[in-house]
């Protein structure tokens, strides 16, 4: 690998999910075709976070371009403490850093990782089913944990060597869900889940807002992959519409498409997977 100031990096946080990792093997396969029109290859360092131990990389389209592609992954229990550790780590190894995304989040206990075990947690139906201690991981998960690591990974996109130029755009995709739209909310229920995202976004809007000031070529995005066929959708997904339930591999193209074209402008944009602006 070439020198870290003249490698792309891209950070993918929450590595393990399935939105995350058809991500990752899309910026793969992206990555090995335009090589094949380079006379010299372009070296690209994924960073990949999440609580496993470890995660592999798929295999990229011939042997002879992976030597363009380098790996790097930190285990991390989303506490703020080893966000903090994390990001230490990362900052000694990483060149420009052009994407981070985010795929953490939380919408029940079936078949999903949570900081503390609660087998009752799922959407509340009424107001009477509300609950402190769900309601509590619900804004750990999906709006705490998110802004922990924007607030870490900031004086990193400061630094000199990852610092985002005029030259060079950072964009940060951070998964949202349309039910967090305050304007948008005509069937109510799901207060936990609603407001957590609600929160996450107004959080995103106020980064955005600092990062106009402070990092003109950072592009922050709160983004909506619709009904993915994922652990966090399964119990909901009989009432789904015919042709709505996503694969990852298709939102991810999406979502990269998405950050393809998106331009720092000194605001924050909530997109769904069309790229179609949703209303705050």
């Amino acid at each position: 690998m070439s020198d870290s100031t003249s490698t792309e990096t891209m950070i993918v946080i929450g590595a393990s999910s399935f939105i995350a990792k058809a991500f990752i093997e899309q910026a793969c396969h992206q990555h090995a075709q335009q090589q094949l029109n380079l006379p010299v290859a372009v070296p690209l360092q994924i960073i990949t976070i999440s609580r496993q131990a470890s995660i592999k990389l798929p295999e990229l389209m011939g042997s002879e371009l992976t030597g363009s592609v380098s790996h790097q992954h930190f285990s991390c229990d989303y506490q703020q403490s080893s966000i903090t550790q994390c990001v230490t780590d990362i900052a000694a190894i990483a060149g420009k850093v052009t994407r981070i995304v985010m795929c953490n989040g939380v919408l029940h206990s079936k078949n999903q990782h949570l900081t503390t075990a609660d087998p009752d947690l799922m959407p509340e139906k009424r107001i009477e089913d509300i609950d402190a201690h769900s309601l509590e991981q619900l804004f750990y998960a999906n709006s705490i944990v998110p802004m922990l690591w924007l607030s870490a990974l900031t004086p990193l996109l400061s630094q000199p060597r990852n610092k985002v130029s005029s030259q060079q755009k950072c964009v940060i995709s951070i998964l949202s869900a349309r039910v967090g739209s305050i304007s948008d909310n005509r069937i109510g229920g799901w207060y936990g889940y609603r407001a957590s995202k609600a929160a996450l976004n107004m959080l995103i809007k106020t980064t955005a807002v600092e990062y106009a000031r402070r990092l003109k070529r950072v592009k922050l995005i709160a983004f909506h992959p619709g009904t993915t066929d994922t652990p966090l959708s399964k119990p909901f997904q009989a009432n789904v519409p015919q042709g709505k339930l996503f694969t990852p591999a298709f939102v991810a193209s999406q979502l990269h498409q998405i950050m393809d074209h998106s331009e720092p402008d000194g605001e924050a944009s909530y997109l769904d997977w069309q790229g179609k602006p949703i209303n705050w």
